[in-house]
C-alpha cells in the first residue's frame, strides 16, 4: 500500500504508515507494534561482564595494554612479572566497570519505576488498573489531573468544556508553561467507559518519528474521515494539569513514542589536547618500536660475535637456536620493558584531573545566582581545558545578553508617540497608579506617561481600538483563581507584556473558549465571537484574528513585523505610515523590540467566501501549510494602520563588562539573533560589542548573490586599504549581516569570502537568522578556522548551535531548559562566562599542559635508562630496576604529586586572570603544550636518563665501600639509580609547581618518604623469608644507602639534572619573560605600594558602567521586530479547541618584550587570514553601507 503521509516522515522507520484500531488488541498485534515497556539500561546480571569488557576494550589504550599483558605471560620474552601490567590494568577496568554498573543500576531503577506506574485502561466497558509496561497500542486510557501521560495518545474526550485539556511539557521541551490540547468534536461525547468500550474507530497515521511538534493522521469512524494534527495528541512525558479527567487512544507505545525517539545520544566531543595526545602516543609507540629494533639488532650482533663464545657453558634457552631468533625475542622483550613511556596511569590521571576541574566549576560560589538559586554546572568532564582556548563565541541575544523579561515601554497611536517622559528639573518620573482607574490592573505593571492614560480616559477611539487589538489578537491563556486575580499563560514574554499593557489601560482579557474571547472593556464585559486565528510563523512574521463583535461587525486585527505589515496597508495610510516609521526608528535607536498594528473591516460576504476557502485548505491532506499561507495572504490586505508598540528587553547585569573583558582576551564575539538588524546593532552598542572608536562597521544587506558578493568584496577592499596604513595598533572592524544575505554568504562558492571578511572583525552580528543558520555559521568557522568555538544560548532555537560548537553553554533563563539539557556547561547569567573562561578555563588549560609536560618528562627519564643499560648487558632485556619499583613508580611514587599539580596549580591568582585578559592568549595559540613543547619535554627526559645512568655507572664502577669491597654490583647500581630518579623528578615537580598548598607539600614529600619506606620494606629480611622467590633484592637498600659514595652520586646526578633547568629558567625570566611572569612581578610591586582604586583590565583602570536604559542613536536605525511565540496555537484555539562606550585598550603595563612573543605569533596567524586585495587594484562598486566611527 502506498504511504498516505510521505511528507510527514522525519526519521527512517520500517513502517510506511501505522494503523491502529481502538479496543482491538488482536488486530493491532498483527503489526507487532512495540509494547509500552521501555529499557534504557545497557546490561543485566549475565551480560554485564562480557559486554562491559568488550566496550572497554574498544578503547585503543586498553587493547594496547592487554596486548602487553599477553606478551608478559610468555616467559621466553618477558623479563617483567605479569603483575606490573595487570595490576594497573585491572584497577582501571574495575573502576570503569564499577562506574558503568552504578550508572546502569540507576537506569534499571528508573526503568522499573516508570514501567510499574499504574494506569487505568478501558477493558470490556470497565476501568482496570494496568502497569504501564502492559499497556498496548489501541488501548484506551483514562488520565486524571497531575498524572503523567503513559504513551502517545490521541485525545478522545475531556471533562473540561469543549473537550479541552491542559498539559505541561517540561519533560519534552523544557517549557514550564501550560499548553492546550483538544479532542475532535465527534469523539468529545465519549466521556464514560461504556461508550468508549464500543468505540471502534481506526487511526491511520505517520510511522514513529522524533518530530515533537507535528503529527499527521486520519480518524476513520462511522464511514467518515477526520484529519488529526498535533493539537489532538498527548505525548508521553507530558503531565495533565487543571483537567479533572480525560481519555486517550494509544497510538505509539514505549520506544516508538516521540519522547523515546528523541532520546538519542549526544555527539561526543573531544578536546584539541585529546587529539594531540592521540598523535603523540602514536609517535611514542613508533619511537619505542625503533628503540626495540635498535636493541634487537644489537642483541643479534652481540649473540653472534660475543654470545657464541659462551655456548659451551651458557647455552641458549629453548626454543632459541640461533642469534636471529634471539633478536626476535629480544625485540618483544624490550617492547614490554619500554612500554612505560606511555603508562596506563596517564589516562586515569587525566580523567581524575578533569573531574577535579569540573567540581571546582560546580563549587564556585561566584558563579551562583541567588535570585534564581542556580549554580554553575559542568555537565561534562572532558572539555575543561578547551575552555582555556576559545577564540570565537557565538551568542544568542534575547535571554542571553538580555533578560528576556519584557516590559511595555512606548507606543505610537495614530501618529502620536507615547512613553517618553522628560522632567526638565531632572526629577525621577512618577509611576502611574492604575488601581483607581481599573480594579483589574496588574499591580506590577510599570508605566510613566500619563498622556496615554488620559487619552484612554477621554475616549480617544484610536487608543481604544489600539488596546482592543492587543486584548484580542494573541494566543494567551487566562487563569482566574478568584475574582480579579488574573494569571496569564503566554507563549512568549512579548505577548504577555502586550496583553498586560492592554489590561492596565482598561481592556482586560478575561477568558476564552474555542469560539469566543471575553474582554472587560473599561469595566464593561464584552464577548467577541472568534471566527478565525491566522497563526504566526517565522515566514509570515505576523498573526491575525478575525472576530465578530456583539453588534455583528466583523473585523480582522493584525500585529507583526513592520516591514511585512506595511506592504499590506491600504494606500490611504501612507502619511501615517511615514510618521509611524519615524517613531519605529526612534524606538529601535533605544534598542526596543517593536510590532506594527493594523485592522481591516470585513463584510459578511467577504467573510463567508474566505471562510469556505479556509475550510477547504484546512482539510487538505497535502501541502496544507502552503495552502493556508495563501489563504491568509489573501485576507491580510488593504489594512488600516493603528500604530506600533515598543517593548524593552533589558540587558543582563554585567554584560558590557563581560564582553569588553573577553574582547581584550582576543576572543571574537558573534551575535546570532532572530531580531531585526537595527535592534541587534543597538544592543551591540549598549553591550560594548560595537564601540565608538571602531575603525569601521561593515553592513551586508544584499538580497541577491551578486549584491552580497559585491558587498563582501567592497568590505575586503576597505579592510585591505586601511590595514597597512595603521602601524601602531590593529584596526578594529565589525560586521553586520542579515539572514537573507547570510543565506547567500553561506553558499559554497562564497563562504570563503564571508569567512575572510568576518574573521578580521572584532565583532559580528548576524540578524534574522534561523536556528539552522546559527548551526551553519558555527560549522563554517570550525571548517575554515583552526580555532575553538563556544556557543551560548538559552532557548530551544539555540540547541543546534550549542551542539555544533566545540563547547556548548546553556543559560537557564525564561525560555525553558532545552538549551541547558543540550549544553556542556550551564549557569544563569551571561556575565559568568568571563569567569568560566578566564579563570576556570585558563587554569584548566594551564594545569593540563603542565601535567602532560611533566608526565612525559618523568616517564622518559624513567624508561630510557633501560635503553642505555641494554648496551652494557649484552642486549639481554635485563631491567635496571627492581620489578616492584617498576610497578609502583607510576602508581605510588610519582602519581600523587603530579595529580596535585594538575588539580591545584595556578600561575597567577584569579583576580589577576580577570584584570589581565591578555593572559588568556597563550591558550588560544596553543603555546603551553604542542609538538614543540612535547619534544622539549622528552629531550629533557632523555637528558635526565643519560645522567641517571652514566653518572652512577661511572662512579660506582670504580667505587669501593669503606671496607675496600667494590660497589660495582647490579643491585647497588639499581638502588642508586632508582633513588636518584625519585629525588630528581620530585625536585623537578617542586620547581614546576607554581602554587603550593598543604596537599602539594604532603604529596611531594610524602611520595619521597613512601619510596624509602616501601623500598626498605621490600628489601627486608622479613619479606624475603616469607616470599623467597619474589623478593630478590634482600638487604640491598640497607647496604647501599649507608655508603657515603652512593649519596654523593645521587647528589651529583641531581645537581647535573636540575642546574641546567634552573639556569635556563632564570635566563628566560630575565631575557624573555612571559606575561604571567610580569603580572606576578607587578603583584609583588603592588604589595609594597598603595593599592590603586578601580579595576584594571589589561592594564587600564576603569570604573563601573551604568546599566540604565539604552541611549538613543540615529542614522541607519530601523525598528526591531518582537515576536517570539511558537507557531500552531492559533489553529489550536480556533479548532475548538541602548550608551555607546569607548572600547577598552590594553596599555603597555609590562615592558615591551613581555608580550612580544605572543604578538609575533598572533601576527603570523593573522597574516594567513587577511583577505586578498582586489585583483585589478580598483575599488569595487558596492551598495553596502559602511558606518565609519570617528
Amino acid at each position: 500500500m502506498a504511504c498516505l503521509f510521505p511528507y510527514c516522515v522525519v526519521c527512517v522507520s520500517p513502517e510506511e504508515e501505522r494503523r491502529v484500531r481502538a479496543n482491538d488488541r488482536e488486530y493491532n498485534e498483527k503489526f507487532q507494534y512495540a509494547s509500552n515497556c521501555i529499557v534504557t539500561s545497557k546490561y543485566n546480571v549475565i551480560t554485564f561482564l562480557p559486554v562491559n569488557l568488550f566496550e572497554q576494550f574498544q578503547e585503543v589504550a586498553n587493547t594496547y595494554f592487554l596486548f602487553l599483558l599477553i606478551l608478559q605471560l610468555i616467559p621466553q620474552i618477558s623479563s617483567l612479572s605479569w603483575f606490573t601490567t595487570i595490576v594497573p590494568l585491572v584497577l582501571v577496568l574495575s573502576i570503569t566497570a564499577v562506574k558503568d554498573a552504578t550508572d546502569d543500576y540507576f537506569r534499571h531503577k528508573s526503568d522499573n519505576q516508570v514501567n510499574n506506574r499504574q494506569s487505568q485502561v478501558v477493558i470490556h466497558g470497565s476501568l482496570q488498573k494496568e502497569k504501564w509496561m502492559n499497556v498496548r497500542v489501541g488501548d484506551i486510557i483514562k488520565l486524571e489531573n497531575n498524572q503523567f501521560v503513559a504513551a502517545d495518545l490521541l485525545l478522545l474526550s475531556s471533562s473540561e468544556p469543549h473537550s479541552l485539556c491542559y498539559i505541561e511539557t517540561a519533560e519534552l521541551d523544557g517549557e514550564t508553561n501550560m499548553k492546550v490540547r483538544q479532542s475532535l468534536s465527534v469523539t468529545a461525547e465519549l466521556g464514560d467507559p461504556n461508550s468508549l468500550a464500543s468505540f471502534d474507530g481506526e487511526v491511520v497515521c505517520e510511522p514513529p518519528n522524533n518530530k515533537l511538534d507535528r503529527f499527521c493522521g486520519l480518524l476513520c469512524w462511522r464511514d467518515c474521515k477526520y484529519p488529526l494534527s498535533n493539537h489532538n495528541m498527548l505525548l508521553r512525558g507530558c503531565v495533565l494539569r487543571n483537567t479533572e479527567t480525560c481519555y486517550g487512544l494509544v497510538i505509539f507505545a514505549g520506544p516508538d513514542t516521540k519522547l523515546m525517539q528523541n532520546s538519542g545520544r549526544t555527539k561526543f566531543k573531544r578536546t584539541s589536547i585529546d587529539r594531540l595526545m592521540n598523535t603523540l602516543v602514536l609517535w611514542i609507540f613508533g619511537f619505542m618500536v625503533c628503540m626495540g629494533v635498535i636493541l634487537a639488532v644489537g642483541n643479534a650482533v652481540w649473540e653472534r660475535e660475543v654470545g657464541s663464545l659462551f655456548q659451551s657453558y651458557l647455552a641458549w634457552d629453548l626454543p632459541v637456536d640461533n642469534f636471529l631468533f634471539s633478536a626476535f625475542l629480544s625485540f618483544w622483550s624490550y617492547v614490554i620493558i619500554l612500554n612505560t613511556v606511555v603508562p596506563i596511569s596517564l589516562y586515569v590521571s587525566v580523567e581524575v584531573i578533569r573531574l577535579g576541574h569540573s567540581y571546582f566549576i560546580n563549587w564556585d560560589r561566584k558563579m551562583f545566582c541567588p535570585q534564581c538559586n542556580t549554580a554553575a554546572e559542568a555537565r561534562t568532564t572532558t572539555l575543561n581545558e578547551e575552555l582555556g582556548q576559545v577564540e570565537y563565541i557565538f551568542s544568542d541575544k534575547t535571554g542571553t545578553l538580555t533578560q528576556n523579561i519584557m516590559s511595555f515601554s512606548k507606543c505610537s497611536i495614530n501618529g502620536h508617540a507615547y512613553g517618553e517622559v522628560i522632567d526638565l528639573l531632572g526629577a525621577q518620573p512618577k509611576r502611574l497608579d492604575f488601581s483607581s482607574f481599573n480594579p483589574l490592573a496588574d499591580p506590577d505593571f510599570c508605566y510613566y506617561d500619563n498622556g496615554l492614560l488620559k487619552s484612554v480616559k477621554l475616549g480617544d477611539l484610536h487608543s481604544h481600538e489600539f488596546f482592543r487589538l492587543l486584548s484580542l489578537c494573541h494566543t494567551v491563556m487566562s487563569e482566574e483563581k478568584k475574582e480579579g486575580e488574573l494569571m496569564y499563560k503566554a507563549q512568549s514574554p512579548d505577548e504577555g507584556a502586550l496583553v498586560t499593557a492592554a489590561r492596565n489601560f482598561g481592556f482586560v482579557f478575561r477568558s476564552r473558549t474555542p469560539g469566543t474571547v471575553t474582554v472587560t472593556e473599561l469595566g464593561r464585559p464584552v464577548t467577541y465571537t472568534l471566527l478565525a486565528i491566522l497563526d504566526f510563523n517565522n515566514i509570515r512574521k505576523r498573526m491575525s484574528v478575525i472576530v465578530r463583535n456583539p453588534e455583528g461587525r466583523i473585523r480582522l486585527y493584525c500585529k507583526g513585523a513592520d516591514t511585512l505589515l506595511f506592504e499590506r496597508l491600504h494606500s490611504s495610510n501612507n502619511h501615517l505610515m511615514n510618521i509611524t516609521t519615524d517613531h519605529l526608528n526612534e524606538y529601535a535607536g533605544d534598542g526596543l523590540r517593536t510590532l506594527a498594528l493594523a485592522y481591516r473591516d470585513l463584510s459578511e460576504e467577504q467573510w463567508e467566501e474566505w471562510s469556505e476557502r479556509h475550510r477547504q485548505a484546512d482539510r487538505a491532506t497535502d501541502c496544507r501549510e502552503d495552502r493556508l499561507a495563501d489563504i491568509y495572504e489573501h485576507i491580510e490586505q488593504d489594512m488600516m494602520l493603528l500604530g506600533a508598540t515598543a517593548i524593552e528587553d533589558k540587558l543582563q547585569e554585567g554584560v558590557p563588562e563581560t564582553i569588553a573583558i573577553l574582547s581584550l582576551a582576543n576572543i571574537k564575539i558573534w551575535v546570532l539573533t532572530g531580531d531585526k538588524q537595527e535592534t541587534a546593532v543597538n544592543i551591540g552598542y549598549s553591550c560594548k560589542m560595537l564601540t565608538g572608536d571602531m575603525t569601521e562597521v561593515f553592513i551586508i544587506s544584499g538580497n541577491t548573490v551578486l549584491s552580497v558578493r559585491e558587498e563582501l568584496r567592497y568590505s575586503n577592499y576597505l579592510y585591505s586599504s586601511l590595514y597597512p596604513s595603521i602601524s601602531l595598533f590593529l584596526p578594529l572592524f565589525a560586521l553586520v549581516i542579515n539572514g537573507h544575505s547570510l543565506a547567500h554568504a553561506l553558499e559554497a562558492d562564497m563562504e570563503g569570502e564571508f569567512v575572510s571578511t568576518a574573521c578580521v572583525c572584532r565583532a559580528v552580528i548576524c540578524c534574522r537568522v534561523t536556528p539552522l543558520q546559527k548551526a551553519l555559521v558555527v560549522e563554517l568557522i570550525k571548517k575554515h578556522k583552526k580555532a575553538v568555538t563556544l556557543a551560548i544560548g538559552d532557548g530551544a532555537n539555540d540547541v543546534s548551535m550549542i551542539k555544533t560548537a566545540h563547547i556548548g553553554v546553556g543559560i537557564s533563563g525564561q525560555e525553558g531548559i532545552q538549551a541547558v539539557l543540550a549544553s556542556d556547561y550551564s549557569f544563569s547569567q551571561f556575565r559568568f562566562l568571563q569567569r568560566l573562561l578566564l579563570v576556570h578555563g585558563r587554569w584548566s588549560y594551564l594545569r593540563m599542559c603542565r601535567f602532560l609536560c611533566y608526565f612525559f618528562y618523568k616517564n622518559f627519564a624513567f624508561t630510557m635508562v633501560h635503553f642505555w643499560f641494554g648496551f652494557f648487558c649484552g642486549f639481554s632485556a635485563q631491567t635496571v630496576y627492581d620489578q616492584y619499583f617498576i610497578t609502583l613508580y607510576n602508581i605510588v611514587y610519582t602519581s600523587l604529586p603530579v595529580l596535585a599539580m594538575g588539580i591545584f596549580d595556578q600561575d597567577v591568582p584569579e583576580q589577576r586572570s580577570l584584570e589581565y585578559p591578555k593572559l588568556y592568549e597563550p591558550g588560544q595559540l596553543n603555546l603551553l603544550f604542542n609538538k614543540r613543547e612535547f619534544f622539549i619535554c622528552i629531550t629533557q627526559g632523555i637528558y635526565t636518563s643519560v645522567v641517571l645512568f652514566f653518572v652512577p655507572y661511572a662512579i660506582l664502577s670504580h667505587g669501593t665501600q669503606g671496607t675496600g669491597e667494590p660497589l660495582a654490583d647490579y643491585q647497588t647500581f639499581a638502588v642508586t639509580t632508582a633513588t636518584a630518579l625519585v629525588i630528581v623528578v620530585s625536585v623537578q615537580i617542586a620547581l614546576d609547581t607554581g602554587y603550593w598548598t598543604a596537599i602539594n607539600h604532603f604529596f611531594v614529600w610524602g611520595s619521597v618518604g613512601s619510596f624509602f619506606t616501601i623500598m626498605l620494606a621490600m628489601h627486608s629480611q622479613t619479606l624475603f623469608s616469607i616470599f623467597p622467590n619474589q623478593f630478590h633484592f634482600v638487604g640491598s637498600a640497607q647496604s647501599t644507602l649507608v655508603q657515603p659514595l652512593v649519596w654523593l652520586t645521587i647528589v651529583l646526578a641531581t645537581v647535573i639534572c636540575i642546574v641546567p633547568v634552573l639556569a635556563f629558567r632564570f635566563l628566560k625570566l630575565d631575557l624573555k619573560p612571559q606575561l604571567s611572569d610580569t603580572v606576578r612581578y607587578t603583584q609583588l610591586v603592588r604589595q609594597k605600594t598603595r593599592k590603586p582604586a578601580g579595576r584594571c583590565m589589561g592594564g587600564v583602570r576603569v570604573g563601573g558602567v551604568p546599566e540604565g536604559r539604552l541611549g538613543a542613536r540615529g542614522g541607519f536605525r530601523r525598528s526591531g521586530y518582537a515576536f517570539a511565540h511558537q507557531e500552531g496555537f492559533g489553529e489550536l484555539i480556533t479548532s475548538g479547541k541602548n550608551m555607546r562606550l569607548s572600547s577598552l585598550a590594553l596599555a603597555n603595563f609590562a615592558s615591551r618584550h613581555s608580550s612580544s612573543w605572543i604578538d609575533t605569533l598572533r601576527k603570523k596567524k593573522h597574516s594567513n587570514t587577511h583577505p586578498p586585495q582586489s585583483g585589478s587594484g580598483q575599488k569595487p562598486h558596492s551598495n553596502s553601507t559602511a558606518v565609519v566611527q570617528t
